[in-house]
């Protein structure tokens, strides 16, 4: 009898939502949308900001990799928070934090003091998506949680076409210190998940009481959190290889002006969003993996048209179809590797590993602006592009996934 009440409860679990999913989702949303828009205007202003002190493309590069670097210890910091005080408060620290650095970005006199703002920001960076997809995810219905899933990561994309336009909007006027005003907007997010978002359930009926406990879960784990991070290191050597420097390929291969750069990479933003919730979609029905690889191949045979593109035309298709299907594979991400993570470490262990994946990943700049002053950038990019989506396919391939699990049944 007790095992058929149990198995009653677990069913109307998986079936029944939060009532406040819908905040919750959309919370988690507009945060990394908020966080991927203050990280994408040091893309779009890179050489802008270096001209103004003076260095190096390579050295402007340093600044995004060392952002990527800092991004574990916030994954740290505050996915040890979510799983010890729950998911709320975290998010809304890590929201106002990382504002705070933004806006103060957009004062820095110099390269240094812009550098270290940057590694504060990579902390508040790093925090925000661990927490935000472990809430939103243990709140979302299982049967949508792909593409969901799919939803909740195209905020990065969503970011990156929300800068877009607001570097088309302002750059040509004020400058770049004024687009990094803009970022002290996700502080106003965290009044949002204070009124609308309730704690998670699940965290409620797992959490871990005692810090000696949590860390002793947290290490009984450790060949998943290998495993999570190699998948996540090669994830973002895919995003961050395809994007990062794209600003800057058309810039210097095709002389391209702000303006123009500005229309085509928010264009491909259009596609990467497209992508990531339709092969969210696509992964409930067929499978994580399956979804992830799948993509990943149709983006490796996209390479000649995205890099090489003999015609204007053809590198506004590559552009977008590029982006459609690397983020097609990302937005299957946050459903994945939350399905894969136990609940009492979910804070913490997805987010910590992806933003290890960040650290490993995060070299990828620099290393095509070195490739490109030997050669050129769609060189550079194209060969760095190959290898990694197909190591990024061979490494999901030969994980594992536990597709559409309830949260908190055990």
């Amino acid at each position: 009898m007790t095992e058929t009440v149990a198995a009653t409860a677990t069913r109307a679990r998986a079936t029944h939502a939060p009532s406040d999913h819908r905040a919750a989702v959309l919370a988690s949303f507009l945060g990394w949308t908020l966080d991927a828009f203050d990280f994408f205007l040091v893309v779009f202003c890179l050489t802008a900001i270096g001209k103004e002190f003076n260095v190096s493309d390579t050295r402007m590069a340093f600044t995004i990799t060392l952002t990527l670097a800092f991004r574990p210890v916030g994954a740290f910091i505050f996915g040890i928070m979510a799983d010890r005080y729950g998911r709320r408060l975290p998010l809304m620290i890590d929201l106002v934090f990382y504002s705070v650095v933004e806006v103060l970005s957009g004062l820095a006199p110099s390269y240094t003091t812009f550098l270290v703002l940057r590694a504060l920001f990579g902390i508040g960076m790093g925090g925000e998506w661990g927490v935000g997809a472990s809430l939103a995810m243990e709140k979302a219905p299982s049967r949508l949680r792909g593409v969901l899933s799919g939803l909740l990561q195209e905020g990065y994309a969503a970011g990156y076409l929300l800068a877009a336009v607001c570097y088309f909007l302002v750059f040509p006027r004020w400058g770049w210190r004024p687009l990094f005003f803009l970022g002290g907007l996700p502080a106003l997010l965290a009044l949002f998940v204070r009124a609308r978002v309730k704690e998670s359930e699940v965290w409620e009926r797992t959490r871990q009481t005692e810090w000696r406990a949590l860390g002793r879960t947290i290490v009984s784990h450790w060949r998943l959190f290998l495993y999570l991070t190699l998948l996540m290191a090669m994830m973002n050597f895919i995003s961050h290889g395809t994007q990062d420097m794209y600003p800057t390929f058309l810039e210097r291969d095709w002389g391209f002006s702000p303006a123009r750069r500005a229309l085509l990479t928010g264009f491909s933003m259009v596609g990467a969003i497209t992508g990531g919730v339709l092969f969210g979609l696509f992964s409930d029905r067929i499978g994580r993996r399956r979804a992830i690889v799948i993509a990943l191949v149709l983006a490796i045979l996209l390479i000649p048209l995205w890099a090489f593109a003999p015609s204007t035309a053809f590198l506004v298709a590559g552009a977008f179809l590029m982006q459609f299907m690397v983020q097609g594979a990302w937005g299957v991400i946050p459903a994945h590797i939350t399905e894969l993570a136990p609940d009492s470490v979910r804070g913490f262990l997805p987010g910590f590993a992806y933003q290890c994946g960040v650290l490993i990943a995060g070299s990828v700049v620099v290393l095509q602006t070195q490739i490109a002053a030997r050669t050129t950038y769609a060189n550079a990019m194209a060969l760095v592009a190959l290898v990694v989506l197909a190591v990024g396919a061979i490494v999901t391939a030969l994980g594992r996934e536990k597709h559409g699990i309830t949260f908190g049944a055990s």
